[in-house]
């Protein structure tokens, strides 16, 4: 009966590792080994188990050994344990979802925000509080296939190009942070920074693609529409962890499970905009508040240009060729240069006027404070009232 107590605590403990990604000391290579081997370890103890049992049982004249029942029954619920209590499984990516242009039929509240996502000239939208409950939608635009992230712990919002390495999906996390991984080889990476962490691909780099978001009375007024993810009410159901509670208690706190030492010059859900744009030779952070206040900011500096509709920011490069912008934004929603007169759409799409073409984005993240700061330490932070 010893044996049968220690393989059911071992195959417990297997089912159950998942949850030591809150430690933030606890190596990641060990989450990464777990991954790959829990369910062959709860396998081959649960089926050994019972072969043992089976096989003492009929080998022998003695009454069935009712005994080992308790141990078994822990050894069954680690195999289910190994599939339900992991991150995998609590954020199950989505695949390619079905996409339309009948918004009528979406719904979608007014103040919704949408994340909007240009490649190949192909256009798609996906609302955040749809993507918050899977972390990942893998999707196609033509011969490329975009992973669109969100972490709901930091709300880093970052969409990667991947049709290099194929469809991600939830791998764990780490320092309160997304770890994704691709399908083919499993390798981990960290969402925040981009970069692999343990796997056949590593060393790798994941390249984000710039994107924008905006209300959902702002996407249905843009000429074309884009194409919407199909979602329903359920799609919309209030974000929650899997044990009741927790997800308010961290909310509503300090707490940033996964991770302890953390900067602390600002209270840890302060939202910021990051700009992480190769363009911008430096990582510059504004504190998302006072942003709000203003229609239109302008960086001299570093040369680009933040609109802000709606409480949603998107950023702009300041030249195009070698024209100096004058961005301004009226109450049409509709962005204009000063000097040429010419207009676009809040996604720079060119309306009319002298310059003929597109603003050219850049890419920003909008998320907290806390995870920027412990994967951009060097960050030059801008405030707008000093």
């Amino acid at each position: 009966m010893t044996i049968f107590y220690i393989l059911a605590f071992i195959s417990f403990f297997t089912g159950m590792f998942a949850i030591f990604t809150l430690v933030e000391k606890f190596p990641v290579k060990y989450i990464y080994y777990h991954y790959h081997a829990r369910k062959p370890i709860v396998w081959t103890i649960f089926i050994g188990s019972m072969a043992w049992v089976m096989l003492s049982y009929f080998m022998s004249n003695e009454p069935f050994p009712w005994h080992t029942l308790p141990p078994l029954f822990i050894i069954s619920l680690s195999v289910l344990m190994a599939y339900k209590v992991h991150q995998e499984a609590w954020f199950k990516a989505v695949d390619f979802p079905i996409m339309t242009k009948d918004i009528d039929s979406l719904p979608i509240g007014e103040e919704s925000q949408l994340a909007i996502i240009e490649v190949n000239g192909i256009v798609k939208a996906y609302p955040l509080n749809y993507v918050i409950h899977h972390h990942i939608i893998n999707d196609s635009f033509g011969d490329k296939i975009i992973a669109l992230t969100y972490c709901a712990m930091c709300r880093s919002i970052i969409p990667f190009d991947v049709t290099d390495i194929g469809a991600l999906f939830v791998g764990s996390f780490k320092n309160a942070n997304l770890i994704v991984a691709d399908r083919k080889t499993k390798t981990f990476f960290q969402q925040e920074s981009f970069n692999s962490i343990i796997g056949k691909l590593h060393p790798h780099q994941l390249s984000m693609i710039p994107f924008h978001i905006l209300s959902w009375s702002e996407v249905k007024n843009l000429n074309p529409i884009p194409e919407v993810v199909v979602v329903t009410k359920r799609d919309f159901r209030p974000f929650k962890l899997p044990m009741p509670g927790v997800w308010n208690k961290v909310m509503s706190s300090e707490l940033t499970p996964g991770l302890v030492s953390k900067d602390k010059s600002f209270p840890s859900k302060t939202h910021i905009i990051g700009i992480i744009d190769p363009y911008v030779p430096v990582q510059i952070a504004y504190l998302k508040k006072e942003l709000i206040p203003f229609s239109v900011v302008v960086n001299e500096e570093y040369d680009f240009v933040l609109i802000i509709t709606k409480g949603s920011v998107n950023g702009f490069k300041g030249t195009l060729d070698t024209h100096a912008l004058e961005l301004a934004i009226n109450d049409n929603k509709i962005i204009s240069d000063k000097t040429s007169g010419t207009t676009w759409d809040l996604r720079g799409k060119y309306i009319n006027g002298a310059i003929q073409q597109n603003l050219e984005s850049i890419a920003i993240t909008d998320e907290y404070w806390f995870a920027w700061k412990k994967f951009h330490p060097d960050t030059l932070l801008i405030r707008m009232n000093q």
